[in-house]
C-alpha cells in the first residue's frame, strides 16, 4: 500500500511538516513522486516510521536514531523487543513515581507525613531507573556492570543531605558552564578549572572509584552522545564541548 505525505502523517499522527523534515535530514526519504512532485510512501517507509516513533518517545535524537536505523547490523525485530524492553522499564519506572505520590497525599490527608527518608526514596530508585533507561546500555559498554551497579548502589545509599548536595552541585555545573561559555572563557583558564572540579565533585558522590582517564571518557561521550549534548546545551550552545575541554585541560 502506498501513502502520500498527508495520509502517511495522519496515520502516523505526525505532521506533515515533520516528514519533510526526516525526509530533508536523510531519516526518512520517500520511495518516489507523483508527476505533481508530491511524495510517495511504502510499507518500507511505514515501517521506518515506527521505528523513528518508538525511538523518539524514548528520548533518541534525530541524529542518533539515524545512526541506529542505519547500521549494517540493524534488525527489526531485535530493535522492536529493544524498545519494548525500555518502555516496560519506563512504565515500571512512573508507576513507581504514581505509587510514591498516592502514599504522600494519603499521609498528608491522614496528617501523618512521611519520613524524610521514605520521601528520598522513591526519587533515588527513580533517578536510578531513569539513568538506566536512558544511558544504562552505553555506560555498561563503556565501564562495565560492576561500575554501574556500583555507582547506582551508592546513589541508593546517599541520605537525603547528600542527595540534595548532588543535585545542587550538578545544577551549580550546569549554570557556571552556561555563564562561562556565554562569558567567553576559556576551559583551561581558572574558572574553567573551577568547573571541571566541580565536575569531578560531583561525580564523587557516585563513583565509587576516580580516575582521570574515566573522567576524561565521559566527558568525551557528553559531545559524542546527542543525548548528553542536548542536556548541557539546551540552553546554551558549546556547554558540553567547553566542559569536554576543561576536563581534558585538568587531568591532562
Amino acid at each position: 500500500m502506498t501513502y502520500t505525505i498527508r495520509a502517511l502523517a495522519e496515520l502516523a499522527g505526525v505532521s506533515t511538516r515533520t516528514l519533510r523534515w526526516y525526509d530533508q535530514v536523510g531519516l526518512l526519504s520517500p520511495s518516489g513522486r507523483l508527476e505533481n512532485g508530491y511524495r510517495l510512501y511504502t510499507g518500507a517507509e511505514v515501517n521506518r516510521l515506527q521505528q523513528i516513533l518508538y525511538y523518539r518517545a524514548l528520548g533518541l535524537g534525530l541524529a542518533q536514531i539515524r545512526q541506529v536505523l542505519e547500521n549494517p547490523a540493524f534488525d527489526r525485530l531485535t530493535a522492536l523487543r529493544g524498545q519494548l524492553t525500555a518502555l516496560e522499564r519506563e512504565r515500571t519506572r512512573m508507576d513507581a513515581l504514581i505509587a510514591a505520590l498516592r502514599r504522600t497525599i494519603d499521609a498528608e490527608e491522614r496528617k501523618e507525613p512521611l519520613m524524610d527518608q521514605e520521601k528520598f526514596e522513591v526519587l533515588k530508585r527513580n533517578t536510578v531507573s531513569e539513568n538506566e533507561a536512558r544511558y544504562g546500555a552505553e555506560s555498561r559498554r563503556q565501564y562495565g556492570d560492576h561500575a554501574v551497579d556500583a555507582s547506582n548502589a551508592r546513589l541508593m545509599n546517599m541520605t537525603p543531605e547528600a542527595y540534595d548536595a548532588w543535585n545542587a552541585t550538578g545544577d551549580a555545573i550546569r549554570a557556571r558552564l552556561e555563564a562561562a561559555v556565554m562569558g567567553g572563557k576559556a576551559p583551561s583558564g581558572a574558572e574553567g578549572q573551577a568547573i571541571a572540579a566541580l565536575h569531578r565533585q560531583w561525580l564523587g558522590y557516585t563513583w565509587a572509584t576516580y580516575t582521570p582517564e574515566a573522567h576524561a571518557g565521559l566527558a568525551e561521550m557528553y559531545v559524542q552522545d546527542e543525548r548528553f549534548l542536548s542536556y548541557y546545551d539546551c540552553n546554551v550552545p558549546g556547554c558540553a564541548a567547553f566542559l569536554r575541554d576543561a576536563v581534558k585541560a585538568m587531568v591532562g
